[in-house]
C-alpha cells in the first residue's frame, strides 16, 4: 500500500506532501510534523447506499514548526502519588511511570529512533462523565448496597475537565516525538445522566467558554451532599457520616464552590467526539423505548435519596441482569418509593437529550471552537440518525468513530449490521492508508446484542465480529477506546502477518483520571511503532483545603477520587499498559 515516501527532513521526519497540504494544495485534516489546524471541514459520513463509496471527511490546515521534544507535563516525569500511609491519603508529587516497548506484534529494530518519522500525534480523552449531581434520577442511593455507586468527588468533574483542557494546552507538542498535536479525541460518556445540561457544559469545556455546574435553585446545591444522610459525604455539615469516619475533611464553603461558575479556555487543537452509553441512554443503561414517565422526573421537583440496601441491590441487579433493560422498570421503582422522595427545585435544563439533539450541539456554531465543524458530524448523520464518521487525520492516516451503544438498553454495547458493513468498506477503500478505529465500548464489553427500537429487524453484532473485521484489512493499526475505566493494551494477532493494538484508556472520572497522547510512527525498517504516553490534569498533585477555586477544586477532584470508599486501585494497569512503545509490522 501507498505511504509516507519522502526523505526524513530530521530525525523525525517531514513529509513533503504535508507541507503541500498546509499551504492549501491539498485538503487534510493533519499533518506529519506539522500543526495543522482546521478551518473548515466537510463533515464526516453516514453508511452509504450498497457499492457506493464510503467519504472520508478532509478538512484546510495552516502549517506550524515541529517542537523538539518534552516529556514535560505527563505521567512520564511525574504521577500524584500518596504521602502518607494509612488512612486518608493526602497526595504529593511521586515518580513517573516508565516506558515499556511492547513486542508481541513485531520485533522492534535497533536504530529506529533515527529513522522514524511521524504519520500523526493525537491526544484521547474518554468517560469524562460530566454530571449534574441534583439531577432527579440519579441512582446515588444504590450506594447502601455497592459503595461504589456514589463517589465524593461527583460534584467537582466540570473543574476537573477544564484542568485536563488545561493540561492538552500546555504540552509542548507530543512527548516523544515533538510533533504537534493534531487534535483531541473523546471516546464516549461525555456526559452522565444523558441531561441537556450536561450537553451544553461538555460542549463549552471543549471548546471553550463560561459554565455553571448548578442545576435547579440557581442559590445553592439540592442534592444528597447537604441531604443529612450518613450514607454520603457531607462536606459542609459537621455530621459524623461513613466517609468523615475514613478521614474525609469538613469543608464548609465545598458545596457553594461546586457550584459556582468555571470558565474554559478551550482546547487550542481540534476535537472529535465519539458518543458512550451516558451520551446515548438516559443514567446510561435505559433503552429509549421507555414512557413519558422518565423524562418528566427528570425535569421535576421530586428526589429519591435513600433506599434500603435490599432494595437497592434489587435495582442493581436488575440493570445488570435483566434481558431487556425498559426504562417502565425503573419507573416502576421510582413509584414504588414516591413516598421516600424529597423536594427539589425542577428545572427544564435536566430533560433527556435524544440523538438529534446531540448531533445539533456539535453543529452548532457556537460550540465549534478550532473546529472542524461539527467535531466529525455532519448534516448527513442529522438525516440518517447516525452517530458514526470517518475523518482524515493526515496523508497517511484516516480516523474512524463508531458508535457502540445499543439503543435497545444496557450499558454493554454493539454495532448494527449496517454500520459494521460501513466499517468494513471504508477500511476497503481508504487500503492505502492506516487506520485508527474509536469507539467507546471494548471488545470484550461489547456483548450486548439487543435490537434497535428504530431498526428492530436489523442483527447486531459483537466485539468479536468487530475483531474479525478489523483484523481483515492490513492497514489498521489502533482500536482506540473507553468504558472499562482502566489503562488496558492489547494485541490482537490475525493470519498474514496481519494484527493492531487495541487501546483502552482509564476514566477521567475514576482515579487516577487520566488521558493519553498517542503517536504514530513509520520506522522505515518495515515496521511502524504506536507511543502511548498517559497524562493528568494541570491541577497541582498538592491540595489546599483553604484553596476552593477553579484549580484549587480540580486538585481535589483528584485527591478526593484516590481516597473515594471502594475505588478500585487497579485501574491504572500494569506498567505495560501505561507509558508504551506498541510495535507493528507494516502491513
Amino acid at each position: 500500500m501507498s505511504r509516507t515516501r519522502s526523505v526524513a527532513a530530521s530525525a523525525l521526519g517531514v513529509n513533503r506532501r504535508t507541507v503541500l497540504a498546509a499551504a492549501g494544495a491539498v485538503s487534510l485534516s493533519a499533518g506529519v510534523g506539522y500543526a495543522l489546524r482546521p478551518t473548515e471541514s466537510q463533515a464526516a459520513t453516514t453508511a452509504p447506499a450498497p457499492g457506493d463509496e464510503a467519504p472520508v471527511a478532509r478538512s484546510r490546515q495552516a502549517a506550524g514548526a515541529p517542537l523538539a521534544p518534552s516529556t514535560k507535563g505527563t505521567t512520564v516525569a511525574s504521577v500524584a502519588a500518596p504521602r502518607n500511609g494509612s488512612g486518608y491519603r493526602r497526595l504529593g508529587d511521586g515518580p513517573g511511570w516508565k516506558r515499556v516497548v511492547r513486542t508481541e506484534l513485531a520485533a522492534p529494530k535497533s536504530g529506529r529512533e533515527h529513522r522514524r518519522t511521524v504519520l500523526a500525534a493525537f491526544v484521547q480523552f474518554t468517560d469524562l462523565h460530566l454530571m449534574d449531581v441534583q439531577h432527579p434520577l440519579r441512582l446515588e442511593y444504590l450506594r447502601s448496597h455497592d459503595v461504589h455507586a456514589w463517589r465524593p468527588h461527583e460534584a467537582l468533574t466540570v473543574p476537573g475537565a477544564v484542568s485536563l483542557v488545561e493540561r492538552v494546552n500546555a504540552l509542548r507538542g507530543a512527548p516523544v516525538t515533538g510533533a504537534p498535536l493534531h487534535f483531541v479525541m473523546t471516546t464516549g460518556d461525555n456526559t452522565d445522566n444523558n441531561a441537556h445540561s450536561e450537553l451544553e457544559w461538555f460542549m463549552k469545556v471543549m471548546s471553550g467558554g463560561r459554565i455553571t455546574p448548578n442545576t435547579g435553585d440557581p442559590r445553592h446545591y439540592e442534592g444528597v451532599q447537604n441531604s443529612g444522610l450518613k450514607l454520603y459525604w457531607q462536606p459542609g455539615s459537621t455530621t459524623r457520616d461513613q466517609d468523615k469516619a475514613l478521614g474525609f475533611p469538613h469543608l464548609e464553603d465545598f458545596l457553594a464552590a461546586a457550584v459556582r461558575e468555571v470558565r474554559s479556555p478551550g482546547l487550542k487543537v481540534p476535537w472529535y467526539s465519539t458518543v458512550g452509553n451516558h451520551d446515548a441512554l438516559p443514567l446510561g443503561c435505559y433503552g429509549s423505548h421507555g414512557d413519558r414517565y422518565l423524562a418528566e422526573a427528570a425535569i421535576g421537583g421530586r428526589k429519591l435519596m435513600s433506599v434500603s440496601a435490599a432494595d437497592a441491590k434489587k435495582l442493581q441487579d436488575t440493570i445488570k441482569y435483566a434481558k431487556d433493560p425498559k426504562a417502565t422498570g425503573y419507573r416502576d421503582f421510582l413509584e414504588a418509593h414516591a413516598r421516600s422522595m424529597r423536594s427539589v427545585t425542577a428545572d427544564e435544563k435536566r430533560a433527556p437529550y435524544t440523538r438529534a439533539d446531540y448531533l445539533k450541539a456539535h453543529l452548532d456554531p457556537a460550540h465549534q471552537g478550532l473546529g472542524p465543524a461539527g467535531h466529525g458530524y455532519s448534516s448527513a448523520n442529522l438525516d440518517a440518525d447516525t452517530q458514526y464518521y470517518a475523518f482524515r487525520v493526515s496523508e497517511d492516516v484516516i480516523g474512524i468513530s463508531l458508535d457502540t451503544t445499543d439503543a435497545g438498553g444496557h450499558y454493554d454495547g454493539s454495532l448494527g449490521t449496517a454500520q459494521l458493513k460501513w466499517l468494513d468498506r471504508t477500511l476497503k477503500d481508504n487500503k492505502d492508508s492506516y487506520a485508527v478505529v474509536f469507539s467507546h465500548h471494548t471488545s470484550k464489553t461489547m456483548t450486548n446484542t439487543r435490537p434497535d427500537p428504530a431498526r428492530p429487524k436489523e442483527k447486531r453484532h459483537g466485539g468479536a465480529e468487530v475483531v474479525s473485521v478489523l483484523s481483515a484489512h492490513a492497514n489498521v493499526l489502533a482500536w482506540v477506546n473507553g468504558h472499562i475505566h482502566k489503562n488496558v493494551v492489547t494485541p490482537h494477532k490475525a493470519a498474514g502477518g496481519r494484527s493492531f493494538w487495541e487501546i483502552s484508556t482509564a476514566s477521567h472520572v475514576d482515579h487516577p483520571q487520566l488521558a493519553r497522547v498517542i503517536e504514530l510512527t513509520d520506522n522505515k525498517d518495515g515496521t511502524v511503532s504506536l507511543f502511548t504516553t498517559l497524562v493528568e490534569s494541570a491541577a497541582p498533585h498538592r491540595t489546599d483545603y483553604a484553596d476552593l477555586s477553579q484549580t484549587g477544586l480540580a486538585a481535589l477532584y483528584r485527591e478526593l477520587a484516590y481516597n473515594a470508599p471502594g475505588a478500585n486501585r487497579t485501574l491504572a494497569g500494569g506498567a505495560a499498559d501505561r507509558n508504551t512503545e506498541l510495535v507493528l509490522k507494516k502491513g
